[in-house]
């Protein structure tokens, strides 16, 4: 019950499939093994690991649950369970993987042309292609539904003109999955770098997220041929199906991060002596885990049977968001707890706390805000909109 990984004290484990256990050890050791011996430097230098992209490949580590393409064909907790374990690493890490499978494969998977799909998938999954996807706008944030961006129609091409924000993997992405306003409404595209009149910038400055691009994206009179843009997608209703795809993953991701905070925490109150006794021996010592341990229990359990609804195909996306929001939010409170009982050593990066923590302050803000989600579950249970 005291993993040196993540906690199992209810033995969930045992709910676990051997193979969804395999994917997850195999994916732990690579954290082990590759990315925790990088990542505190890529933080403080605001450096993306992209020596990893090609490891992650090998592994299948995108668009696992795609069964064709190269992809591996994986269940719902599987991705979850990897998901966890990158973001035991870096908030950074899993979001590349994230953004990579849920919001770039995942629409071209489901509404690309079988062109589109044989050209990108594979490239995708393999990591020769990185994408991205455009969505938020500078002034839109929560409210996609405003989005300025806009296509139209000259001749048989496609111009496209806005600005995207926010957007991860933006400035190193070889394909952006764009989602822009038409005359028939919101369509989405697939953009090329190198495209005449779309740029990219990256953010700078960020204090969170630092081992990630974070990127804004530039069209200007961006001529698209048609057999760019994908011939599924209709209505807003599409990108916000991808923006589920990825909050699920986040609601594991968030266990690896909360894990590491208690492992590192627990680590420390075992080691350090204070008036004669352990850290760990003090009554609010104890206390103090025994909330984290309880929120990343609860945690772990909701995203379990949330992945066993989804792998069922009976998941409603008001289930993912009470599963976002509950779980990050869990996690948020554990690194604040676990950095202040590290005392004056969890501010800095040779610890793993307080990179955490300033990661998650992104995590409980992307993929749909707190709010956004209490407000997706308060609809959902009174029948009243309240946006």
């Amino acid at each position: 019950m005291t993993d040196t990984r993540t906690p199992d004290f209810l033995e969930v484990d045992s709910l676990l499939a051997p193979d969804e256990r395999q994917v997850r050890d195999t994916v732990a050791r690579f954290v082990d093994a590759q990315v925790l011996p990088v990542i505190a430097d890529c933080f403080e230098t605001g450096r993306f690991p992209m020596e990893l992209v090609a490891p992650m490949a090998d592994l299948g580590l995108f668009g696992p649950t795609l069964s064709d393409y190269g992809c591996a064909g994986l269940n719902h907790i599987a991705y979850g369970l990897i998901m966890q374990e990158l973001e035991r690493g870096d908030s950074g890490v899993r979001s590349f993987a994230s953004v990579q499978s849920s919001l770039v494969m995942y629409p071209i998977h489901r509404w690309g042309s079988a062109q589109q799909k044989e050209h990108w998938l594979p490239r995708l999954a393999g990591g020769q292609a990185i994408g991205c996807f455009g969505l938020t706008e500078p002034d839109g944030g929560s409210d996609a539904g405003t989005m300025k961006t806009r296509a139209h129609l000259r001749g048989s091409d496609w111009v496209l003109n806005g600005a995207k924000m926010w957007i991860t993997n933006g400035t190193v992405a070889d394909v952006a999955v764009v989602w822009a306003q038409t005359d028939e409404g919101i369509r989405g595209f697939l953009v090329e770098k190198g495209t005449p009149g779309y740029t990219t910038r990256d953010i700078p400055h960020k204090f969170s997220l630092r081992a990630s691009v974070t990127s804004e994206l530039f069209f200007d009179e961006c001529v698209l041929p048609a057999a760019s843009r994908l011939p599924g997608a209709h209505g807003l209703a599409c990108p916000l199906s991808c923006l589920t795809e990825a909050r699920y993953g986040i609601a594991w991701g968030a266990i690896g991060a909360a894990s590491a905070c208690y492992r590192e925490a627990l680590e420390f109150a075992r080691q350090r002596k204070l008036f004669g006794s352990t850290l760990a021996a003090k009554q609010m010592t104890q206390v103090r885990l025994a909330e984290m341990l309880r929120r990343i229990v609860s945690a772990q359990l909701l995203a379990l049977q949330l992945g066993r609804l989804k792998d069922a195909g009976r998941v409603h996306h008001t289930q993912v968001s009470l599963a976002k929001w509950n779980n990050v939010r869990a996690a948020l409170d554990v690194a604040r707890d676990a950095r202040d009982l590290l005392g004056a050593g969890g501010i800095t990066v040779e610890l793993a706390t307080i990179r955490h923590l300033l990661n998650l302050e992104s995590v409980i803000t992307y993929e749909g805000t707190e709010t956004i989600h209490q407000l997706i579950v308060g609809r959902e249970i009174t029948g009243e909109e309240a946006f």
